[in-house]
């Protein structure tokens, strides 16, 4: 819709744009009840006795055990309580713009809950209209109804939805619910009524649009320099209903509760022609006071464009101030930010210093730990070898051997190694002790059979036996310790041991080669 400059400037423009719709509240017209019903106006009373009396009041697909059927005005031509004019031949053209639209639940599009099936006219005595021919072809009617049929959907398979419908119907048939249909229209002129009823039609333009801010639907009074004043639809068009329950407020609603009005039976006036007739006064009056609003903002702008000069003058030199004090304590402050950052530098200059010495002393110290732990690692497997059994020049080998391998792999290795040499060193020993203890036995004896002999030959001879004893004991007694001597040589078990150790610790050497 066009927003002209009179309106922009009376504040109307965005309450223009929002209100281009009107919601026409109808009585439903369900039953016969709507015919014994006081509350119904005489005008319901003649739709709802013609929407019983003719055969297509109801859609085309009648008596669905699922569908509900209902009827209601969906506008009446004329004046409404509202201040907004249905002219009768715009009406007329918009008979059909209904048909095949949405039947919603309280004019939400997201709650559909049955739809529109058609309409027909009628005249206020409740007589039906051809509107299959045009307006002028039906005689120029100007008081006559749009009545719009539709149904309900009484089928759902959600009980909660089925439950709803059945009391809405229930509550329709009682009178607790409305029909509310929404017309929209792109563009209004003004109606002009005054004290004896004759209308006057004003074309909205630039010239005109002073009168909106006058209109109820936008604030107004509706009155104007004793006219009442209305809107006038242009265009409209008709885009569903919506069931509603009924309004509290009745006056805040659209009700088929019309004034008798025709375009064609009002005199067409323009801005010019205006001056002319009773409205000149008022018009020039509008004018007078739009040249004396337009004198009085001159000057106020004058005043006001020196005031801001100066103002702005004072605003400048103040700023300068405020920015010259801004910019000495800045430098300031970035001075001091500088005298403390060449200090932190220092800080961190001398803190380097020292973490470099520190450093040094640090490295010195975990060298010196090292070689203290290498001299007691090398004491420890000094140890755990000699343990082992070995000894000289095989466990220098040894720990040259072993020098690069871990604590865990050495440990492992000596682990192995001593149970070995204790148990060759016991049977060893054991074997030693075995043939010193037969080498005993076997002296003894000798010793024995010498006692026995020199015994047999002292009583032939006792002197020269007794020399020849001596001589033969010290014969035997050498012989004994020379085959004692042999016999140390040839099974000297500490040789033996020997021997072995070193046989096996070269096997185990070529190991230890082998893993590393």
């Amino acid at each position: 819709m066009k927003i002209y400059a009179q309106e922009i400037q009376d504040g109307l423009e965005q309450v223009i744009k929002e209100n281009n719709t009107i919601a026409y509240c109808s009585h439903i017209i369900c039953e016969d009840d709507t015919l014994n019903n006081s509350e119904a106006s005489s005008n319901d009373k003649a739709v709802a006795q013609s929407f019983f009396e003719l055969h297509d009041a109801k859609a085309e697909n009648k008596d669905q055990i699922d569908l509900y059927y209902l009827s209601s005005v969906l506008v009446s031509s004329g004046w409404n309580k509202n201040d907004d004019v249905f002219d009768a031949k715009e009406m007329w053209e918009a008979r059909s713009t209904p048909e095949d639209k949405q039947f919603n639940y309280m004019h939400n599009e997201k709650d559909i809950i049955g739809h529109i099936t058609g309409n027909y006219v009628t005249d206020f005595s409740g007589n039906k209209l051809d509107d299959k021919l045009s307006w002028e072809e039906a005689g120029s009617p100007k008081d006559f109804n749009i009545i719009s049929t539709g149904v309900l959907y009484k089928s759902w398979s959600d009980m909660d939805l089925r439950e709803r419908m059945n009391n809405i119907i229930e509550e329709i048939e009682e009178g607790k619910w409305f029909v509310s249909m929404e017309c929209m229209f792109p563009n209004f002129d003004y109606a002009l009524r005054d004290s004896q009823g004759e209308s006057k039609i004003v074309r909205r333009e630039e010239a005109s649009a002073f009168l909106t801010k006058h209109l109820r639907a936008y604030g107004g009074t509706g009155k104007y320099e004793g006219y009442t004043v209305g809107r006038l639809l242009r265009n409209i068009s008709f885009s569903g209903k919506g069931l509603v329950s009924k309004p509290a407020n009745p006056r805040s609603v659209i009700l088929n509760d019309n004034q008798s009005f025709s375009e064609f039976e009002s005199e067409l006036v323009t801005v010019s022609s205006i001056k002319e007739n009773k409205m000149s006064d008022i018009l020039q009056k509008q004018l007078d006071d739009v040249k004396a609003e337009l004198v009085e903002a001159r000057a106020a702008n004058e005043t006001m464009k020196q005031e801001m000069e100066a103002q702005k003058s004072e605003a400048i030199e103040s700023q300068l101030k405020t920015f010259e004090a801004e910019i000495t304590a800045k430098d300031e402050a970035i001075a001091e930010v500088q005298a403390k950052a060449d200090e932190a530098l220092a800080k961190i200059a001398e803190l380097e210093e020292s973490l470099s010495a520190s450093e040094e002393a640090k490295l010195e110290a975990i060298a010196k730990i090292a070689e203290i732990e290498k001299a007691a690692a090398l004491e420890k497997r000094v140890a755990a070898l000699t343990e082992a059994g070995l000894e000289g020049e095989e466990l220098d080998e040894a720990i040259a051997q072993f020098e690069n391998l871990d604590d865990s792999t050495f440990d492992f290795i000596v682990a192995k190694m001593h149970p070995k040499m204790i148990e060759q060193q016991k049977k060893m020993k054991e074997k030693e002790e075995e043939k010193e203890e037969a080498r005993k036995k076997e002296e003894a004896r000798k010793k024995e059979e010498a006692r026995k002999t020199m015994a047999d030959e002292v009583l032939e001879e006792e002197v020269e036996e007794a020399e020849a004893s001596v001589e033969v004991l010290e014969e035997v007694e050498e012989e004994a310790d020379l085959a004692m001597a042999e016999a140390i040589d040839e099974d000297d078990p500490a040789e033996e041991l020997r021997s072995t150790a070193s046989e096996w610790f070269g096997t185990l050497l070529k190991s230890t080669a082998n893993l590393k």
